[in-house]
């Protein structure tokens, strides 16, 4: 039997989910097939996909090409198109295990692959295309893996969003906001602090709407809350990325008291322009960006930040993108996420007037060389500390800033210990 080869692209709950797809598709008995998770945050991400898909074709001859992901979702006729492609399904129908059981049985069918790619004679029974309305669907998926990763284990908590900005395609790729009990992610956590691990992510597309659809409406804060008291065995909790504007009480709260989470936020502001951030739908203003910070900080001195910003937004001038450039600055942004405007066919922003591309392109270099000089900043007063470091290979860690470390021997794997930092190269710590 040889096992389905796995190609991811996209974010950490891509990732994940493709550690599902790998339990889902060898409980279901699927070999010699190449699964492909997609992306669909820009048009350059599919464009990745297609070339990802053609080389994987290249290098798997006789296998069949299943398509699955975000850019699968929205997209489904265009991958359906690629002779190389023998299924296309969609985001939901991926965590299914009815889905990979019918791949499986198609699979195994006598005769089967005669054509080549997994193409026509892959139809049969079975449509090419399974893709369903992601916007029916009410319920997380029910499959939660134990681990993902050596050393720091990811728990999806949410998927979906119910937010509509006006250059984002991932509500139509992902459906509407949906929450896993807290019930089950504490029990997930708790094995997986059983089986050694000393730090959980919680994941989700629109993290800070966690709870919204559950009995009496949680928020995340409740639920970062919770983990805490009931996984008292549990060293680090990590959040991933948040919209500030919807932080609660609670959040804050543990941000001020709870050493056991992690000081670090990845925060999806966008844009530092209020008139951008009002065509772009968000619901926070710059100001509000800033007090977010300004309060964290004070909460929790030291606490560093994150951002995903997107240089060239339609209609940007470069009055406006200076407002995005200040704000690594006004908000002590460390880590940044930079994006370069791709319009997304279906979505507002699409419509709107666009900034020429070398301008965009020449924008989101000055942000990624501001946001270089703001990470190299931070390294620099990082230099003299001790800092505990969770080691993820034998001279590799990170700080529970998130900040990366190179150590200068072989350490144990997985383990929390204290160094001192000796210096930096630009993006790692030295220890």
């Amino acid at each position: 039997m040889k096992p389905p080869v796995f190609a991811t692209l996209g974010c950490r709950l891509n990732a994940y989910e493709t550690e599902a797809m790998k339990e889902l598709s060898a409980a279901a008995g699927v070999e010699n097939a190449v699964v492909v998770n997609t992306c669909a945050v820009t048009a350059e991400a599919v464009r990745k996909a297609k070339q990802e898909i053609r080389r994987l074709s290249r290098e798997n001859p006789g296998a069949t090409i299943i398509v699955t992901g975000c850019a699968a979702q929205t997209e489904p006729e265009t991958f359906a198109a690629m002779p190389e492609v023998g299924r296309v399904i969609g985001n939901h129908e991926k965590m299914q295990a009815e889905t990979w059981g019918s791949i499986g049985e198609e699979l195994r069918a006598p005769g089967f692959g005669t054509l080549g790619f997994g193409g026509p004679d892959f139809i049969g029974a079975t449509e090419k295309v399974q893709v369903d309305d992601i916007m029916s669907v009410k319920e997380t998926a029910g499959h939660l893996i134990d681990g993902f990763g050596r050393h720091r284990a990811y728990v999806q908590v949410q998927n979906g969003c119910d937010h509509r900005c006006t250059f984002c395609i991932i509500p139509y790729g992902r459906g509407n906001s949906r929450s896993v009990p807290a019930g089950v992610v504490v029990d997930q956590i708790k094995r997986l602090v059983d089986r050694g691990f000393n730090e959980v992510v919680l994941t989700g597309v629109d993290l800070t709407s966690w709870g919204a659809d559950l009995p009496a409406t949680p928020r995340l804060g409740d639920l970062v809350m919770r983990i805490l008291k009931l996984v008292p065995d549990l060293a680090r909790l990590r959040i991933s990325s948040i919209d500030s504007i919807e932080a609660d009480d609670n959040l804050m709260q543990a941000i001020a008291t709870e050493p056991r989470l992690m000081p670090h936020l990845h925060l999806s502001l966008q844009a530092g322009d209020d008139m951008i951030l009002k065509r772009m739908k968000r619901r926070h203003l710059r100001d509000d960006a800033i007090r977010f910070c300004e309060e964290a900080r004070a909460l929790r001195p030291g606490i560093i930040f994150g951002a995903d910003i997107i240089a060239g937004f339609p209609t940007e001038t470069e009055e406006m993108f200076q407002n995005s450039l200040k704000l690594v600055e006004d908000c002590g942004l460390t880590f940044l996420h930079v994006f370069p405007y791709s319009a997304r066919k279906g979505t507002p922003a699409a419509r709107m007037p666009r900034v020429d591309g070398a301008a965009i392109k020449e924008r989101a270099a000055r942000l990624r060389a501001a946001g270089q000089a703001a990470l190299e900043r931070h390294l620099t007063a990082q230099v003299g500390q001790e800092h505990r470091i969770l080691t993820e290979g034998p001279r590799l860690g990170r700080t529970e800033g998130f900040a990366e470390v190179s150590f200068d021997r072989d350490m144990p794997e997985g383990s929390i210990l204290t160094a001192r930092i000796l210096g930096h190269d630009g993006s790692h710590l030295l220890a």
